[in-house]
């Protein structure tokens, strides 16, 4: 069954990439001249971070042939539906490669959904009962959903599960799987991404 906001074209009217970096710059530069709470501090300290980030992955990152090839395959339009938010340290390293993905074929439109101006959209893909982002949802044209990928690639996801176990501090964690990330270069995240349209390229 089609889902009520899939109806109400919410993820169709999302943000394009493009407008979500501009939602990054936007929040640090209010940021910037209204400072608010530590809480607040910190998440734009994230999302410096991840807006340099971001930027640096897409001018530097080139999606793998074998991928682009597969993804080109796509006869009928989908929907890419991302939800995140601009201080989430696992989506400036996954939707910048997610939004090359996207370019490998005019059928795919991805849209970028914020998870706190969504809350309703966001509990209906929910990781271990938690709102952890980003997550994408693959859609058919008609609001099928197809798939979905998230919140991180499962080797990072044993990592943070690994580093939990031990009682490190959060930020500690976060500071790892950062460290993995750029280890990884988007290997394992084409690989996944292979595996998961491998099949649903029709």
């Amino acid at each position: 069954m089609t889902k009520q906001f899939f109806i109400e074209k919410r993820p169709h009217n999302g943000l394009t990439y493009a407008q979500y970096l501009q939602k990054m710059q936007d929040f640090i530069e209010k940021a910037d001249s209204h400072p608010g709470d530590d809480e607040t501090k910190k998440r734009v300290e994230f999302t410096k971070l991840n807006f340099h980030r971001s930027r640096r992955i897409g001018r530097t990152y080139e999606v793998s042939p074998s991928l682009c090839s597969l993804l080109a395959k796509i006869k009928t339009p989908q929907l890419w539906m991302a939800l995140t938010e601009v201080w989430c340290g696992d989506s400036s390293q996954s939707l910048p490669l997610i939004a090359k993905y996207a370019e490998c074929n005019k059928n795919i439109t991805l849209r970028i959904l914020m998870r706190d101006e969504n809350p309703d959209i966001m509990d209906h893909y929910l990781t271990n009962g938690t709102r952890s982002v980003p997550i994408l949802v693959i859609f058919k044209e008609d609001g099928e959903e197809i798939t979905r990928w998230g919140p991180r690639p499962k080797e990072a996801v044993e990592l943070f599960s690994q580093l939990q176990a031990k009682g490190l501090e959060k930020e500690e964690i976060i500071k790892q799987i950062q460290l993995w990330y750029s280890r990884d270069r988007g290997k394992t995240i084409v690989k996944e991404f292979t595996e998961l349209f491998g099949n649903i390229t029709s």
